[in-house]
């Protein structure tokens, strides 16, 4: 980074630090450890490994600032079998609504006590999107889940404005045996800023199926980070899918504690324009007999650039692992780019691990085919495409049907 990127840089947290109001609520503490921690720690660059094909200008074009809650968008209506919080509402994030059976609050102490445990586990807490979510964020939906919850749990937040930012914070504590599903909408549009970072502590034999739809428009920009900290026989099933933002930044970070559980990733990002779509995933196992079955995909068009890392860590304590990840990626634009890093870190001498990473156009032999049956050069290619997406969405949560991924991740509206 130049002198001047760097002044320019300083001065874009400074400036964003000034403009957050005084701490207050709940997570008071919280936010003041994150505004110092700001303080101190620089923008990312891309002089920093994890940073190098992250260009965070579409980031520091804006002057986001926290905002109170605002009207809720046109949202289709939620199915029988979901149950929706509106995670901007300023006043109250029930709405007045019961939670369903096996939910419940967490007080006030058991959220002070189990904040942040799952971040320091996945040896994130000090990540500067964490941070940047910890210095602005004065709530969080912090639940408990306790045996088999019926209806998914759907989590919407919007940004909509030029210069707002919407930090949101979830915190889920699954006890033994409990299971959930859990999908999140994050909206985005305008100048402005979504923050995400979502804790997850899954029991023993517990389950969570979580489902992410990241769909923004404009310039505007997302920052999410899950971490998941998983106990034996546990299960996670984690989908997520990014379109139309001008910077996108997802990283998932899984640690089974133990071993004996089982972890499955499905992502979908699609860049377009001049977007820079980014995941960068770690999942560590920290016992033996753990399972990972990885597929990250990719659509880069026009200028996008997307962006994957995914790192598997497998140390001695972890044998008999399997472990599987494999990046697919579609180029289909000369200017374009994609980066793709399948990542294995290999100390136990007893597993079975793979990876693999494949970046192609979309073949000709399967448009030939499809053109000799009548159909023109764009129909075809649409259906190819929407074949290499439909692989990741339709493991999303059934309760994402009513905001037609598919249709918004190929830009069709």
């Amino acid at each position: 980074m130049s002198n001047s990127a760097a002044v320019a840089a300083s001065t874009w947290v400074t400036s964003f630090l000034e403009r957050l109001p005084a701490p207050a609520g709940e997570l008071e503490a919280v936010q003041w450890r994150g505004r110092e921690a700001l303080s101190r720690q620089p923008l990312p660059s891309r002089r920093q490994e994890d940073w190098r094909f992250t260009d965070l200008a579409p980031l520091t074009a804006l002057a986001p600032a926290p905002a109170s809650s605002s009207a809720q968008g046109s949202w289709p209506a939620p199915a029988a079998d979901v149950f929706r919080l509106w995670l901007d509402d300023s006043d109250d994030l029930l709405n007045g609504q019961s939670l369903p059976a096996g939910l419940g609050l967490l007080s006030s102490d058991e959220v002070q006590q189990a904040l942040g445990h799952t971040l320091a586990a996945c040896n994130c807490e000090q990540h500067w999107p964490v941070e940047l979510n910890q210095a602005s964020a004065t709530r969080v939906l912090a639940l408990r889940v306790s045996g088999a919850v019926a209806p998914t749990l759907e989590l919407v937040s919007q940004a909509a404005e030029d210069s707002v930012m919407r930090p949101v914070r979830v915190l889920l504590l699954l006890e033994e045996k409990a299971s959930l599903e859990v999908l999140q909408i994050q909206l985005g549009s305008a100048c402005s800023l979504s923050s995400l970072v979502m804790e997850a502590h899954l029991g023993r034999e517990s389950t969570l199926r979580h489902g992410l739809l990241a769909l923004g428009e404009g310039q505007a920009c997302f920052l999410g980070h899950l971490a998941v900290e998983q106990e034996p026989r546990s299960h996670l099933e984690s989908v997520w899918a990014s379109h139309g933002w001008a910077l996108s930044r997802f990283e998932p970070r899984v640690v089974q504690v133990d071993g004996e559980a089982t972890t499955t990733l499905k992502a979908l990002q699609v860049a377009g324009g001049q977007q820079v779509v980014d995941t960068h995933s770690r999942v560590e196992f920290r016992g033996p007999e753990g399972q990972l079955d990885q597929l990250h995909k990719a659509i880069a068009d026009d200028r996008g650039r997307s962006v994957f890392n995914g790192a598997v860590k497998v140390p001695r304590a972890a044998q008999r692992t399997n472990a599987s990840q494999l990046s697919r990626n579609l180029l289909l634009s000369n200017q374009a780019r994609i980066d793709t890093k399948p990542e294995l870190e290999i100390v136990a001498d007893d597993v079975r691990c793979a990876h693999g990473a494949t970046v192609s156009r979309l073949q000709t032999d399967e448009l030939f085919y499809l053109q000799s049956r009548g159909l023109s050069a764009a129909v075809a290619a649409g259906l190819l495409k929407r074949g290499f997406c439909e692989e990741v969405l339709r493991a999303l949560p059934a309760a994402a049907a009513a905001w037609r991924p598919l249709q918004r991740m190929l830009g069709e509206g």
